[in-house]
């Protein structure tokens, strides 16, 4: 008979060190009757760390609008949100953070935060179609900085390329607010049968519980604990809370996740990510209102000794946690089996509440699972905010500050070679985005699309966020970036659907950080509700600090959308030469927060653009239904850098056919406003001359301002007789900005 587990002593030092607060032990003790041991500490550390359990989070989330007409799973209720799209069909997105990980080893915790969210997709027995990412990194100039965006790139890449999924699109920031703390969020798309959606659940009693693809090593052991925590020059030394991603065994337990999904042998499947089986089981248990036993000893584990404690904090990539409906093990592990995958009984579904852990028959750990999961006994918290004291002075501008005698030419040159602008071939270049052939437009639009096969439909994608509003304002910042994804979609020629979302803030305990994220949360919602884009879950990422700074609030937005027919797939490139350019908006006297103040005088002040949500609402309406019928060549939304800037990537940012314009404004406003502003609720778009009068006219009768502002053709980009410069000179200036500030000496400095 085997010596009995004996675990190692709680001491109050020990709770200190899993994170776990005076009041929390308390209500452990409480829920448990008892003292805890080792191994459930460790299992409240991880399930009550704010990355599960959301405790400082979720009572702000409840607010935010999660119903919608076509909405298969809300937010929360499954490892990804899932929308009807018709036809049968159902798309299934989701993103999430991987930033502290990637902080600390960027190739790995990229590219495991890649695999994480596609297992997320496909556990719920959609395909992956596409993988986007939003990333923020400190300047460029930082030799750090470019080792961090080389390895985060390279990991994203080969990891999407080897899994065979079409990376498609996101942004790419720089700003010094994440130097020590870049933030790396990670998008997937899929699609599912809608009749075929998996859940995460277990439930039946008797029915058994299979762990299924990789086996189970010392890797990303505490990995959520980890991401609840600030960085430090001590996160270095973390690295074994950075898990080890391998996509080939992904791509194969994605296919035989799909064939036992489709063959209709599961109650219910889960990925084991942040707290790997812990997480799982409680989870899936606590769903189906059920308990659950786990035979630790069982476990395929890939090196010597692992003890309990291990194997269930493990975050091993390419696992799953499978309740199967009884009498079909055999099934599920031919299946796997095939697929050259492990497949292990490891437990069993049981009617008692509890998640209990056997080591040779004797129980080392039981927890109610309701108790440890979110939703259930884990710790909810609304904690104080307090406005900034800066944000009424970081508020402030005086126009006459900037001098107006400049050049104007230098002045767009500059904006189109500043990192945040230019072309970021460089990175997208780097990724597969047409692997699988269903990609219609890839990196370089508003948004990117992907066809749908076998119908004449096709989905609309797009991440957004200007970090920089958030931190100026952050109520409105949250407000502009749905408003700016929403706007990427309809100038794609989609309609908006659903949004998921990817907060990442500073530590929520400080009082101005939580201010931000409650702001942020409160205009998320105010401009979803106007959009009618309900949030379908997400990833809260507290903690992104180094020891100089927190990062700027960056609520992420990824939206999707619908294009009802491939004909009125839209790309913001001019088309033919002739054409008109109308300018749909105003043009205002606005600077503040914008590129143009960042690039030019290295300041990131006054206010954000003015955003009317009723207006904007009325103007993707009214731009969507000129897309659909078939009158508008190109549109392109002015956002970051203004409208040179966007009149500029009109020109050039085709990849096959570049062509220049001739713009007269005649607005009186003052000329870097007018360049360079950031105004809102602005559009460029393109037309034959046949159609501009027509076009006049409905934007008359809707009520939105426009002005036909120039004609396509030529050589050069002219406007008034402030700006003229030959397209070659532009080309060269935004596309070989990036390779010129990257392809400099890498190092980890």
């Amino acid at each position: 008979m085997a010596a009995a587990y004996k675990q190692p002593e709680v001491t109050p030092e020990m709770v200190k060190d899993h994170g776990i607060s005076t009041e929390e032990y308390e209500k452990i003790k409480k829920i448990l009757g008892r003292e805890p041991n080792y191994t459930e500490l460790g299992v409240f550390s991880v399930m009550w760390s704010e990355h599960c359990s959301y405790k400082n989070s979720i009572a702000l989330l409840k607010t935010l609008p999660r119903d919608g007409e076509n909405l298969l799973a809300k937010a929360g209720e499954e490892n990804a949100g899932a929308v009807d799209i018709g036809d049968g069909l159902a798309v299934v997105f989701k993103i999430e953070s991987h930033n502290h990980p990637s902080a600390v080893e960027p190739y790995q915790g990229a590219a495991t935060g890649v695999g994480g969210i596609l297992r997320d997709i496909f556990t719920m027995g959609a395909r992956p179609i596409a993988a986007l990412n939003s990333l923020r990194f400190g300047s460029p100039d930082d030799p750090h900085v470019r080792y961090l965006v080389d390895g985060v790139v390279r990991g994203i890449g080969d990891y999407g390329n080897s899994f065979g999924v079409p990376t498609v699109g996101g942004e790419v920031y720089f700003d010094e607010a994440y130097t020590g703390n870049p933030l790396i969020n990670a998008m997937a798309v899929g699609i599912v049968k809608a009749d075929q959606i998996a859940s995460a659940v277990s439930s039946g009693v008797g029915n058994p519980l299979m762990m299924v693809g990789a086996k189970t090593g010392r890797d990303g052991i505490h990995g959520a604990t980890f991401a609840s925590e600030e960085l430090t020059e001590a996160s270095q030394e973390k690295r074994p809370s950075v898990q080890i991603g391998d996509p080939f065994t992904e791509k194969l337990l994605l296919e035989a996740t799909l064939e036992i999904i489709r063959a209709d042998l599961l109650v219910g499947i889960q990925d084991m990510g942040a707290a790997g089986l812990t997480c799982s089981s409680s989870e899936m248990s606590a769903k189906g209102e059920s308990g659950v036993v786990i035979n630790i000893d069982k476990v395929p584990v890939r090196e010597t000794a692992m003890t309990p404690y291990e194997i269930l904090l493990s975050e091993s990539q390419e696992r799953m946690l499978v309740c199967v409906k009884k009498g079909n093990e055999d099934k599920v592990t031919a299946i796997f089996d095939k697929w050259e995958l492990d497949s292990t009984l490891v437990g069993h579904v049981t009617d008692d509440g509890l998640m209990t852990v056997k080591l040779n028959g004797e129980i080392v750990a039981q927890i109610p699972s309701n108790d440890l999961v979110l939703g259930g006994g884990a710790p909810i918290y609304k904690r104080e905010t307090k406005r900034p004291d800066y944000l009424d002075e970081l508020q402030k501008i005086n126009l006459n500050d900037y001098a107006l005698n400049r050049d104007w030419n230098e002045t767009l040159l500059a904006l189109l070679a500043a990192p945040n602008i230019c072309h970021k071939g460089w990175v997208f270049d780097q990724y597969d985005s047409m692997v699988r052939t269903n990609t219609s437009v890839g990196p370089g639009s508003d948004a990117a699309i992907l066809r749908l096969r076998k119908t004449d439909k096709a989905l609309a994608m797009a991440t957004d966020c200007n970090g920089r509003y958030c931190y100026t304002d952050p109520r409105a910042g949250a407000q502009l970036a749905v408003a700016e994804s929403a706007r990427n979609i309809v100038c794609s020629g989609g309609k908006p659907l659903a949004i998921t979302n990817c907060l990442n803030f500073g530590n929520p305990y400080k009082p101005e950080i939580y201010f931000g994220f409650a702001e942020a949360v409160a205009g998320m919602g105010e401009a979803c509700r106007v959009f009618n884009t309900p949030v379908t879950g997400g990833n809260v990422s507290f903690y992104n600090e180094d020891p100089e700074r927190a990062v700027f609030p960056s609520p992420v937005i990824g939206m999707i959308g619908m294009i009802e027919s491939l004909k009125h797939i839209t790309t913001q490139w001019f088309k033919d030469e002739g054409d008109t350019v109308i300018l749909l908006g105003e043009n205002k006297d606005e600077l503040g927060a914008s590129e143009y103040l960042h690039t030019i005088y290295g300041l990131t002040k006054g206010p954000v653009p003015s955003l009317d949500l009723n207006f904007e609402k009325t103007l993707q309406d009214t731009l969507l239904g000129l897309i659909q019928s078939g009158v508008i060549k190109s549109a392109h939304d002015t956002t970051e850098g203004g409208l040179a800037v966007a009149l500029a990537e009109c020109c050039i940012s085709d990849p096959d056919h570049k062509i220049g314009a001739r713009i007269k404004l005649s607005d009186s406003i003052r000329t870097d406003c007018l360049l360079f502003g950031e105004t809102v609720s602005r559009v460029i778009i393109s037309c034959t001359p046949a159609d501009s009068d027509m076009i006049a006219s409905i934007l008359n009768e809707r009520k939105i301002p426009h002005q036909m502002i120039g004609t396509v053709g030529g050589r050069s980009l002219a406007i008034n007789n402030l700006i003229d410069l030959p397209l070659e000179r532009l080309t060269d200036t935004f596309f070989n900005a990036m390779p010129r500030f990257m392809d400099q000496t890498t190092s980890a400095g």
